[in-house]
């Protein structure tokens, strides 16, 4: 009998918080899995592109096992978290990377932050420009960074949150989406996130 939940792929290029975001996937109704390489992208209805360390390391990850053409070229939503977030950008202060470009911006270190890294529960501030917060009323959610990205254009954010002054919480554009925050560390608030993504990927199986 073939599984009717939507396939999303989590991409392992070494550095992610794999394990949790695959299982949290799977509690929000998606048949998730680990993928290593960019072929078992080809049958995915939705990507999670995860991220933990330096931008820099996360795209030395991505080239070195063969993601970045194939993450550039997807046709089906993909939603990065937290330095998977910042790599959708073009580049960052952190240490000069050149990122995927999928969203113009640069990612630039928090500024008039009281502690770096940030890390703890924090409140969003919802834009509305997407659907991944639906019924969602005053979310606080799980972070641990010390940068954020700047888009180029701020019709793209989808959230905002405060560390000593405001930054970039959440983006979208068109099928890419992001997010800083951990959902998979997120509890309930975190939960939701990922049944929304899982929604989503799902609609646009049926559409295709």
């Amino acid at each position: 009998m073939t599984d009717p939940r939507p396939k999303i792929a989590v991409v392992d290029h070494g550095a992610g918080n794999l394990v949790s975001i695959a299982q949290g996937l799977e509690r929000a109704g998606g048949a998730a899995s680990v993928v290593a390489g960019p072929e078992e992208l080809t049958d995915a209805d939705g990507v999670v592109l995860p991220g933990v360390g330096s931008t820099g390391s996360v795209m030395e990850g991505i080239r070195s096992h063969g993601f970045e053409q194939p993450l550039k070229n997807l046709d089906v939503p993909l939603l990065g978290i937290c330095v998977g977030m910042q790599v959708l950008f073009d580049t960052s202060e952190e240490d000069g990377a050149v990122c995927l470009g999928l969203i113009p911006g640069v990612v630039r270190r928090l500024v008039n932050a009281p502690t770096l890294p940030h890390i703890g529960w924090n409140d969003l501030g919802l834009t509305g420009h997407t659907d991944l917060f639906e019924g969602l009323d005053n979310p606080v959610v799980y972070f641990v960074h010390s940068y954020a990205p700047v888009p180029e254009d701020e019709s793209v954010v989808t959230a905002y949150s405060d560390h000593g002054t405001r930054f970039v919480a959440g983006v979208r554009s068109g099928t890419v989406e992001g997010v800083q925050f951990h959902p998979e560390r997120s509890s309930s608030t975190g939960l939701r996130i990922l049944s929304r993504f899982v929604a989503r990927c799902r609609e646009a199986a049926d559409a295709a």
